[in-house]
This record gives structure tokens, C-alpha cells and sequence, in this order.
């Protein structure tokens, strides 16, 4: 059942003032859309990063112009699109969203939250309340029918409404650097590297004989999280106040100590500083699990920080990619419509296009490597891309166009971003050696009952 916007946002906004959560073919051109007389001349589109902005700003057809400090865009019709950008270290994100929210029936027209962006980890906290919109009822869902059904799942609400879009899909792969698997591997082909980590346990045998030549299997602890969380039997909240951790979950710490231990990992976290330089040139790292977003947004960056795109000085050219040991994805960014929005057909325009409009999609695919939202689109890829500079040439659509297919997020739920970020701080405790498992977990629980009163048992595995 849909629940109460106000209810849900003002317990929320109880909790943040007590605690602090730690931290992730087209409509009607809109210049024809109208907005009426009582519509306001600002579109108001929430976000957490600059990702949607750019993609806007080069893609949706109506953009006039962009303002150099990238806190504005004017379309043709004369629309001022105000971007609000709040980042989402320590909740902050959801935490000003969440109270602009409570404000939107008495906002003015041009003050009102018209589009906001959610990401997977907590995408059912607002689409399964009046917040946001069904797609429906802008008359976007027809537009949707080739999109990846997971999608789609993640972001519908108790009663199936779907209530959001996204441009990409966000399969997970394993990327390689190409010069390291040649000289242990004895070549840097996809499907023979692929072989090499196919399984944890063919993954372990590889991870051995990298240290064995002088390199290191993953950077990280926080690495493998996602492939073994996305597997998981179930939610990790159903009845609103019982936390159950899958034996997923206590697999991934068991691999991870072990992979600590045997230093088999340089012991880094997920976004640090000595991450994000163990996917540069000088690296000793021969590999990270990444979605398809991550390899676009991030891993391009941190392997050629100075944008050089020479493989002289940078790791451009040194990546592939292949599947792993098992299917699994991350993240990815939704598009909702605010309730209350005063300009639904520019909204349902900006949805359609920037999600369904295959030209459009095909050039974000090629121009910036995203794994777009179209079946269609992406066979056609897996057939005919030249490939992805970055990687060498290879054409890394061909290799996801089954497994996007295959994916679902059925576990999902509110608290996903709470509890990963909490189960990874935790934990790190006792891989670095500062607790034992034991304390760990209660540290965790205490943890997730302080972001979560409502929560109130925890179970572990046997």
C-alpha cells in the first residue's frame, strides 16, 4: 500500500535531526508542450551529482543554452532549468530533498520541485509514497515497453505503479588490466580471462598467482560487495523492524578476511583516495568488480586523472572487461516526477526523450559509454559498435546485452544505502585487525538501530 508522503518524511526527518547516516522516440517537443497559465517558468530538477546535468545538457533536444557556472540551463521556449545539486555524503542529499518535500503544496510555481533523481539503494523510500508520480499518469509508460524490466521493478510502488525512468541499465562486470593478464595470464583475450575468474574459487586461484608475479587480485575490501549482495535471497528489511543479513552477506566477509590476510587486497576503501589511485597507470592491481556506470564515471577518471587519453601516460587502452563469477549490478539513476510538479508535459517530454528516444540513447551509448535503458538499442550495439576506446577497442555491449536482460533488484529496499554503508564500516574494523567478528557484528547493530529506532532485532546467518 502507498504511504503517506508527510507521514513517511517527517518521521524521517525526526531521525536525521538525532542521527546522521554515514556515506551513494519521444512526446511533443516541450517548446509545443504549454504549461498554462498558471505554470512556472523554472523547472526545478534535484540531483546529487552533475551525471543527469550533462546528459541533459548534450542530448535533450530543446536545450537553447547552458550557463558556464552549470547552475542553469534555458530552453528554447524561454524555460530556466534551476539545478539543484546536493551531494550525498552523510545522507545530505536525501536529508534536503526530504524537507523541500514536505514544503512542495505550499511551494510557488517556480520554487516547486519538479523532477528529482533517485538511485536503486533507496529508490522505493520515495516511490512507494504520494511523492512521486506513476508514469502512467503522464502518459510515459507506453514509451517504456523496451526498457529493461529491472528498470523498471526497482522503482514501482507496493500496488506495481511504475513510478520512475533511467537512460541506463547497470550490469556488472569484472575490469582487467590487459598488460597485467598478459604477463601472468599469458594473454589479455576477455574470454580467456573470464575462464580465469569464473567461479570465487577460479577467482582465488588467479588471485594467488598475481601475488605470486608481484600484483594484487582487488584493491579493495568494499570491491566484491555488490556481486555478493545483489545475489541475496531476499530483501534485507520486509516487516519494517526485522534486519536479516543473507549468508551472502557473511561470505563476502569471509572472502574479504582471507583475501586480507593472504594479501591478496590492498586493504583500501570504496571512494578513498589509495582506491581510486589503484586504477592509474602505476598500479599493482590487476582488477575491480564494476557496474557500468563505475566505468564510465569513475574508473575512466582515476586511470587518467589528467585526461591525457595517452596510453603512455595513463590506463587508457590497458582495460577490458568480462563477466565474473556471477551476474549482479549496481545503482543507477532514476528520473521521478515530483507530486505537485506544475509542468507534467515539459516532465513527461524531458522522461521520454532523454529514456526512450532511441537516436538519443545511441548517441549517449557511443559518445559516453553508458549502457542504456533499450533492448533494442543495445542489440543493435552488440551487432555493429566499432568499440570502446577505453577498453581497447572492445565491444563490451555485446557481452552485457544477455545479462542486463537477465537481472532483477527484487531485493531492494529503503534501507539498502543505510545498511551497506553500515555493514562495510563495520566490518572494515575487523579486517583491519581492530575487532574480532564478533564485535564487528554488534558494532553493526548498534549502528543500524541508531539510523533505524524501528529496527529492532537483528539476524545473522548460520
Amino acid at each position: 500500500m502507498k504511504k503517506n508522503l508527510k507521514a513517511v518524511l517527517v518521521l524521517a526527518l525526526a531521525f536525521v535531526m538525532v542521527f546522521s547516516l554515514t556515506g551513494c522516440g519521444g512526446s511533443s517537443s516541450s517548446s509545443d508542450s504549454g504549461k498554462g497559465e498558471e505554470g512556472g517558468k523554472t523547472l526545478n530538477i534535484w540531483c546529487w551529482n552533475d551525471e543527469f546535468q550533462t546528459r541533459f545538457n548534450d542530448y535533450y533536444p530543446d536545450v537553447a543554452e547552458a550557463a558556464e557556472d552549470g547552475s542553469t540551463t534555458t530552453l528554447k521556449d524561454g524555460t530556466v532549468v534551476n539545478w539543484v545539486i546536493e551531494p550525498n555524503q552523510d545522507n545530505n542529499y536525501q536529508n534536503k530533498l526530504d524537507e523541500a518535500l514536505l514544503n512542495q503544496e505550499s511551494a510557488d510555481a517556480d520554487s516547486k520541485i519538479d523532477i528529482f533523481l533517485v538511485e536503486a539503494d533507496y529508490a522505493r523510500k520515495y516511490t512507494n509514497t504520494d511523492a512521486t508520480m506513476p508514469i502512467a499518469d503522464l502518459g510515459v509508460l507506453d514509451a517504456t515497453s523496451d526498457q529493461y524490466e529491472y528498470t523498471k521493478e526497482v522503482v514501482s510502488d507496493a500496488d506495481g505503479n511504475v513510478k520512475g525512468v533511467s537512460w541506463q541499465a547497470c550490469p556488472g562486470l569484472i575490469a582487467y588490466r590487459r598488460s597485467i593478464a598478459k604477463e601472468v595470464l599469458g594473454t589479455d583475450d576477455p574470454d580467456a580471462v573470464q575462464e580465469a575468474v569464473s567461479s570465487w574459487d577460479k577467482f582465488a586461484e588467479t588471485a594467488q598467482k598475481m601475488q605470486d608475479a608481484g600484483y594484487v587480485m582487488l584493491s579493495g575490501y568494499d570491491d566484491t560487495f555488490r556481486p555478493f549482495y545483489n545475489n541475496d535471497a531476499a530483501p534485507f528489511v520486509e516487516d519494517g523492524e526485522t534486519l536479516n543479513i543473507d549468508k551472502n552477506i557473511m561470505d563476502w566477509v569471509a572472502m574479504t578476511k582471507e583475501y586480507t590476510d593472504k594479501g591478496w587486497n590492498n586493504k583500501t576503501s570504496l571512494w578513498s583516495d589509495p582506491w581510486a589511485a589503484d586504477q592509474g597507470k602505476d598500479s599493482k592491481v590487476f582488477c575491480i568488480p564494476a557496474c557500468t556506470w563505475e566505468i564510465d564515471f569513475t574508473l575512466t577518471g582515476n586511470a587518467d586523472p589528467d585526461e591525457t587519453k595517452d596510453p603512455e601516460k595513463s590506463a587508457w587502452g590497458d582495460y577490458a572487461v568480462c563477466n565474473g563469477p556471477v551476474s549482479w549490478c549496481w545503482g543507477g539513476t532514476w528520473i521521478c516526477a515530483a507530486t505537485g510538479t506544475d509542468d507534467e508535459e515539459l516532465v513527461a517530454d524531458i522522461m521520454t526523450k532523454m529514456t526512450t528516444d532511441a537516436d538519443i540513447l545511441k548517441k549517449i551509448a557511443t559518445e559516453k559509454g553508458d549502457f542504456v535503458n533499450s533492448q533494442s538499442v543495445i542489440a543493435d550495439l552488440a551487432a555493429n559498435y566499432e568499440g570502446n576506446d577505453f577498453l581497447g577497442g572492445q565491444n563490451h555491449y555485446a557481452l552485457l546485452s544477455d545479462a542486463a536482460a537477465n537481472l532483477s533488484l527484487d531485493i531492494a529496499s529503503p534501507y539498502d544505502q543505510g545498511v551497506i554503508e553500515k555493514m562495510q564500516a563495520a566490518m572494515k574494523d575487523y579486517f583491519d585487525g581492530n575487532a574480532d567478528l564478533d564485535k564487528a557484528k554488534a558494532n553493526f547493530e548498534t549502528s543500524i538501530k541508531e539510523i533505524y529506532p524501528e529496527i529492532k532485532t537483528v539476524n545473522w546467518p548460520e
